[in-house]
């Protein structure tokens, strides 16, 4: 993740020195900025050896494994907060993947693209497939492996046991709360265990 504007919103839902896990963290540009902004420490952990290169180069700590392994190296709420920012539509079983994102934290923040945002659905109904800013790839070459929409989220959550204690959408760099399964490009979750 690297639009500026959206890792502040996020930041800003993560406390000040808070010990964080980012799974998928990608080039670590929102690792560093929770570094440097908010007095973070923690790991990211990324598959991709240019990604975990990136990191590096920022002095990050990074582990480099496939997610669909799990977590099992790490304790019970080992981490203030996990993060999994455009992870879930890039996993297998996602549900196992937020299962194991409660146990090992104490929150989480989770944010992905919004399917059911109004443009979205307008490409839809025209009988194609959406391409967006948010969603960037043809059907055929996305490295999505599902897609999912604020409502379904919600519903996800709820079934796990999952407390949502902040949620709300992205459009534009703004937060959106009325109508975001609507009016947002981005779903944004904060959740803890009940």
């Amino acid at each position: 993740m690297s639009d500026r504007q959206i890792q502040q919103l996020i930041a800003g839902l993560v406390p000040h020195g808070a010990r964080v896990l980012d799974l998928g963290c990608g080039d670590g540009a929102l690792l560093a900025h929770l570094r440097e902004a908010r007095g973070c420490h923690g790991y990211g952990i990324e598959l991709d050896d240019a990604q975990v290169l990136a990191c590096l180069k920022r002095g990050l700590d990074v582990l480099q494994f496939n997610l669909e392994e799990g977590l099992s190296m790490f304790a019970d709420g080992s981490f203030d907060v996990v993060l999994q920012i455009d992870t879930l539509p890039h996993l297998r079983n996602a549900e196992t993947m937020l299962r194991e994102t409660a146990r090992v934290g104490r929150s989480a923040i989770v944010a992905f693209p919004n399917f059911a945002h109004w443009p979205n659905r307008l490409r839809v109904l025209a009988g194609r497939m959406p391409v967006t800013k948010r969603l960037p790839y043809q059907w055929y070459d996305t490295p999505n492996i599902r897609v999912g929409t604020f409502a379904d989220f919600e519903v996800l959550a709820q079934r796990l046991g999952l407390h949502i204690e902040d949620a709300f959408g992205l459009e534009n760099g703004r937060e959106v709360r009325s109508l975001p399964n609507l009016l947002a490009s981005t779903a944004v979750f904060k959740l803890t265990k009940r």
